[in-house]
């Protein structure tokens, strides 16, 4: 699994094709909220540069883009049992993954999916949900740990709050750290 993921987000990057051109080759997009004419060209870009995409909430629409599926905690999941069998099919580009934000109902989800990486949020305080409680880095851990699947940091990171994510964590996953640069090393806490 990747250990960096660039997020699109509907409000801040709601076309993240520019950005993920930037990342380097094995991370990972996860699209949220994008449109069709975006997946149309997110999908060949991410099979070109060697990205792993996944669509969210849509499982439909991760199949035909050839791509995985990240499943939110809050918000409901289409196409979910399509995705599912092609799973279990062996179809090689059906990564899972899901939200969790700290709770026990994240840990008992991972457990009957059974997805390839969680995404537990948020670690530090986040543009994408400004006022929002974060876990901070021990809290996060803790949480990480009740999970049966590794977990990827989401929310608030950035090149100075990354140093601050729990060593031997997953990976980091960013809308606006990732937005506007170009990423060429993993980040101390990845190593």
């Amino acid at each position: 699994m990747p250990a960096l993921w660039l997020f699109s987000d509907p409000t801040r990057l709601p076309d993240p094709t520019t950005a993920a051109a930037r990342l380097p080759r094995g991370a990972g997009v996860v699209a949220r909220g994008a449109a069709p004419a975006v997946l149309a060209a997110l999908a060949p870009l991410a099979r070109r540069r060697g990205l792993v995409l996944l669509v969210a909430a849509d499982g439909r629409a991760a199949l035909a883009a050839r791509a995985g599926l990240h499943l939110p905690e809050r918000r409901p999941v289409r196409g979910l049992l399509p995705f599912l069998l092609a799973r279990r099919a062996g179809a090689p580009f059906a990564v899972l993954a899901l939200a969790a934000h700290g709770g026990a109902a994240g840990a008992a989800r991972a457990r009957r999916l059974a997805p390839d990486l969680a995404f537990l949020s948020p670690i530090f305080p986040t543009a994408s949900h400004p006022g929002a409680a974060a876990l901070g880095p021990l809290r996060w851990l803790a949480a990480a740990r009740a999970l049966p699947v590794p977990a990827a940091a989401l929310g608030g990171i950035a090149a100075v709050t990354a140093p601050r994510v729990p060593r031997g964590t997953a990976g980091l996953a960013a809308i606006g750290g990732l937005a506007q640069q170009h990423v060429a090393v993993a980040p101390q806490c990845l190593r």
